[in-house]
């Protein structure tokens, strides 16, 4: 597991830049649009071709993918496998490339039906958000063509063991919507919002066209030539038969994600904008570990599972949750305890003020308590993929659906953007009672028992950290002014605090891999002591 611990660092490390720079880009889009309906228009329009990304590209297409890959490299080396991409990179390029034309027809023509729906009784404002979302969706759609194939290059690259530029993609996205939204914004490109937006979504747009680009030169250097090949071979039906349920299962999740989003913009200005923030801040836990993680760890149970091997597969299963748990439990906690001063010293600025920290940050706390769930059911779809059921899955969506949407209509009113956030929670911990209950009645090595006591050690190390990080900020918040230079000391000091009294307990309870751990230390030790 020594490579897959330093693939994991690799993909890690990349991931945390993406976050961070992810997070960049939403400070800089905040700082110029607030939390206002163009703000919100624009995560909405950006939305689709995100979830259709998913839908073809880097859900149930990698999830297909990568084991009839390792299948091609096992029997016909690297020239079948380069076979094998060109053939899906062409037939994606067909079918995404029509999705995006009968997209934006469709965007069009919804945008003329504006003022009959306003007839029909329709708020005016939720009118003319959907409208505005659907000019900018319009915009962005293309954008889905490049990532689509982008997710077949990074795919084919992990399968070789290479995670690196897979893991740089969302990089190159996110410097491109900072230079463009920022040379509009601080150089004078554009004086008007609707002129700066529109070099946000230019931003985007070339963004695309690198993450396509960068992992398509890398794969050459691998050996790959890129040719069209539309001829349809036992591997791609073998691709199309695994994608089948996958595809059910990935548009379930589509129009749960548009629905809530559609939702949300029909309820105020502002609640996609305070959803989506709040989803990046919870996004860097997630993206830097859980999904680093998840990544390196599904090739290898991809070939275990190939192999017939449960018990290695189960062994490199229960390793990937455990990491997941002891990361991100105490992360849920110290985002909750820290919520506000988070919002105050990475938001508010601009156009986002004291205002709109006091609505986003009980939104931000509802997702936090949810972050060890995303991530688990972040592995336990792998583990479904690897074994190539892709049923089970789609069962999962559907319950979270279900969930997601009843409860969304129920505390929306009452609850406002909260209650859209508790719905997405509650729907995700559906989902993933629903797939780990499912996969132990299909092999019983993947029970959850096993690490009920490491859990325990979690749970109880970071219910500590949260106490003492709570009183400690209380202290803090009393002691100095709620300057910008004092909030970023008192959360770094925190935050610091906070890992050691963490860390500190986990060695003391003596949770499993602290061998592991150890032995990693020494390592860095006498290489760089």
């Amino acid at each position: 597991m020594s490579k897959s611990f330093k693939n994991i660092g690799v993909v890690a490390s990349a991931t945390m830049l993406s976050r961070f720079l992810g997070l960049a880009r939403d400070m800089l889009v905040t700082a110029v649009f607030g939390v206002s309906a163009l703000a919100s228009s624009f995560y909405t329009a950006f939305t689709l071709p995100n979830l259709f990304r998913r839908l073809l590209g880097e859900g149930a297409l990698t999830a297909a993918f990568v084991p009839t890959l390792n299948e091609e490299l096992r029997a016909r080396a690297r020239p079948g496998a380069f076979a094998l991409v060109n053939s899906v990179a062409s037939w994606l390029l067909v079918v995404s490339g029509g999705v995006v034309l009968l997209s934006m027809l469709a965007l069009v023509v919804a945008m003329r039906l504006g003022p009959e729906a306003q007839a029909l009784g329709l708020p005016a404002g939720t009118v003319r958000r959907w409208i505005e979302a659907a000019d900018l969706a319009v915009v962005l759609f293309p954008y889905l063509v490049c990532v689509c194939l982008a997710a077949v290059f990074g795919a084919a690259l992990q399968t070789l063991d290479r995670f690196l530029e897979p893991a740089l993609s969302p990089i190159w996205l996110n410097l491109s919507m900072l230079a463009l939204l920022g040379g509009a914004a601080y150089g004078g490109w554009a004086a008007s919002p609707e002129g700066r937006m529109m070099w946000l979504c230019a931003g985007t747009l070339l963004g695309g066209v690198l993450q396509l680009l960068v992992p398509a030169f890398a794969l050459m250097r691998e050996g790959w030539r890129p040719r069209f090949d539309f001829t349809v071979g036992d591997p791609l039906r073998q691709i199309l038969r695994l994608m089948g349920p996958t595809v059910f299962g990935s548009a379930i999740y589509l129009i749960n994600m548009a629905v809530s989003r559609f939702v949300g913009h029909s309820l105020n200005d502002s609640a996609v904008t305070v959803l989506n923030l709040a989803s990046r801040l919870m996004e860097l836990p997630i993206g830097v570990f859980a999904v680093a993680i998840s990544t390196v760890i599904f090739p290898l149970i991809s070939k275990f599972a190939a192999a017939g091997d449960w018990p290695n597969l189960a062994a490199a299963y229960r390793k990937g949750m455990r990491l997941i748990l002891v990361i991100n439990v105490p992360a849920a906690v110290g985002l909750g305890v820290l919520a506000v001063p988070i919002i105050r010293l990475l938001f508010q600025r601009g156009a986002f003020d004291a205002g709109d920290t006091a609505l986003m940050a009980p939104v931000l706390v509802v997702y936090a308590l949810g972050l060890p769930f995303f991530s688990f059911v972040n592995l336990v779809l792998r583990a479904f993929y690897a074994q190539k059921d892709t049923a089970t899955p789609v069962r999962a969506a559907v319950l979270s659906f279900v969930v997601n949407l009843v409860l969304s209509a129920v505390l929306m009113r009452p609850l406002g953007t909260v209650g859209l956030a508790i719905a997405g929670n509650v729907a995700v911990v559906a989902q993933a009672w629903f797939l780990q209950s499912a996969l132990t009645r299909k092999h019983a090595e993947f029970r959850f028992g096993h690490l009920g006591r490491d859990l325990a050690k979690v749970v109880l190390a970071s219910a500590v950290m949260g106490v003492a990080v709570w009183l400690g900020w209380r202290a803090w918040s009393q002691a100095w002014p709620a300057t910008g230079g004092a909030v970023l000391g008192g959360i770094t000091l925190h935050v610091a605090g906070g890992v050691a009294i963490y860390g500190g307990l986990l060695w003391a309870l003596k949770i499993e891999g602290r061998d592991d751990l150890a032995a990693v230390w020494a390592k860095v030790k006498a290489r760089f002591g």
